[in-house]
């Protein structure tokens, strides 16, 4: 994405899909396409061994990200990295911490982009890179509801960026207003 589209007005509106919607009951494992699922306030998807009060609650990551490693040979599909709910046809990596999307049902923040993989996962092993740490996104869960494969995830709000934020700290305030 240019800087252009980067501006918050340029990405309200946006919108992909979810193609998957994934869990497992043990961490450290690849999570399996259940279709749907119940995403519960301050804690993620129900029944996800990753679910807790914690700003990690639930994690995504574009289809397009997951092409670069199939372009690499790997056998690997929705759920292989261990992400809660694949999606297509929006740049996740480029939403910046603190927008609000709309995930099915549910409203949701992005909270962190990437992660640090502690230990090297077999992905990593097989193909020598891992794209969940540099492209994955993961989101705290503000309004609960459902999300299943096919429902729109949309960019519903953007934080301004930091010059856009200090030049309205900046703005002379409105004569007419009395204050």
């Amino acid at each position: 994405m240019n800087q252009e589209d980067m501006k918050p007005e340029t990405l309200v509106g946006r919108q992909g899909t979810v193609i998957a919607v994934c869990t497992s009951k043990k961490k450290g494992t690849r999570k399996q396409n259940v279709h749907q699922a119940e995403l519960r306030p301050e804690w993620g998807i129900v029944g996800d061994a990753h679910a807790a009060n914690w700003h990690r609650q639930v994690s995504l990551l574009a289809w397009e990200s997951i092409e670069k490693m199939r372009a690499l040979g790997l056998n690997v599909n929705a759920g292989s990295f261990a992400e809660n709910i694949t999606t297509q046809g929006l740049s996740l990596v480029d939403l910046p911490v603190g927008t609000h999307l709309r995930l099915g049902e549910a409203l949701v923040e992005v909270t962190q982009i990437g992660k640090v993989c502690h230990e090297r996962c077999a992905i990593y092993y097989q193909a020598g890179d891992c794209v969940m740490p540099r492209e994955g996104i993961f989101v705290r869960v503000h309004q609960g509801g459902q999300v299943k494969v096919g429902d729109a995830l949309e960019v519903l709000q953007v934080p301004p960026t930091a010059a856009e934020a200090d030049q309205r700290r900046l703005q002379p305030a409105d004569e007419g207003s009395g204050s």
